[in-house]
């Protein structure tokens, strides 16, 4: 399973959330305190948003380890957002190791990342696609279940309208409800792990969801505070919210997502926790 963070608030540096803190992302792809297998190498992203320039979020990923990419250190020192999402990944279901399989995905102003696991995947694979629409289906450039379940969130998407962050909470609980029917029919009942966070610079829901009966969902924790300097002369360090899936920093603000609940976050309201699934 991989691990990733997430930041909304006042504009930050990318180091400040990936490679300064004690328990950064970065340290997380070598020494993961909350997995089984510490290691989380098999490739990287960061999506940032740059609203003065564009509503489309951009995006840099690797197949690299991010703790060895100076690429990524370089441009972490220089490059600010209010809106940032962060994976490092660990290959599962036997997908390949390829930048199309690289978190976070893109889809216009949509930003998608994925720590878990869509049960029996490759048994159900023919018969998620089957449930999409054209535009979603044409979205899909890998072969992770991640990937997958971001189409049918675009397809969620396509037909609500969403014009705010309840709507896309709403989104991402019909899908979830959507890929467990799939895998409930198709898939031998196999449990889905499914922390997701999706976004579009203004509005995100991030999920701590597991159908498992006999395991909990992946670890996810979340903070809001004033954790960070920003980076704007006279900005107050105010109004941050991280959701990463192990704490950052050994402040004893971070709190952890209750299982089967989401954080939805508007860029003008106060975070809500809401049940999922």
């Amino acid at each position: 399973m991989c691990r990733f963070t997430f930041y909304q608030g006042p504009p930050i540096l990318l180091s400040s959330l990936l490679i300064d803190p004690s328990h950064s992302l970065i340290r997380q792809s070598t020494s993961s305190d909350e997995r089984e297998e510490p290691l989380n190498g098999d490739g990287f992203g960061v999506g940032w948003y740059a609203t003065k320039y564009s509503d489309e979020p951009a995006v840099f990923r690797s197949i690299t380890p991010a703790w060895n990419n100076r690429n990524l250190h370089n441009l972490a020192r220089v490059v600010s957002s209010s809106s940032i999402f962060a994976h490092v990944r660990a290959a599962t279901q036997s997908s390949g190791v390829n930048e199309a399989n690289c978190h976070p995905f893109r889809y216009g102003r949509y930003l998608f990342m994925h720590n878990g696991d869509v049960g029996n995947f490759r048994k159900i694979r023919r018969r998620l696609l089957e449930t999409i629409g054209d535009e979603a289906f044409a979205n899909v450039f890998g072969s992770t279940d991640s990937e997958h379940f971001f189409a049918v969130v675009i397809d969620e998407l396509l037909k609500s309208k969403v014009k705010s962050a309840m709507d896309l909470a709403s989104a991402l609980d019909t899908a979830i409800k959507r890929v467990v029917d799939v895998v409930a029919r198709y898939g031998e009942a196999e449990p889905c792990y499914l922390n997701i966070a999706v976004g579009d610079g203004h509005n995100a829901v991030i999920s701590r969801y597991s159908n498992a009966t006999d395991y909990p969902p992946e670890t996810l924790y979340w903070y809001t505070g004033s954790l960070y300097q920003p980076c704007v002369d006279g900005q107050a360090a105010t109004n941050e919210i991280i959701v990463s899936s192990e704490r950052l920093t050994d402040d004893p603000g971070w709190q952890p997502v209750p299982p089967n609940h989401m954080v939805v976050l508007d860029e003008k309201q106060s975070p809500v926790l809401i049940p999922c699934g």
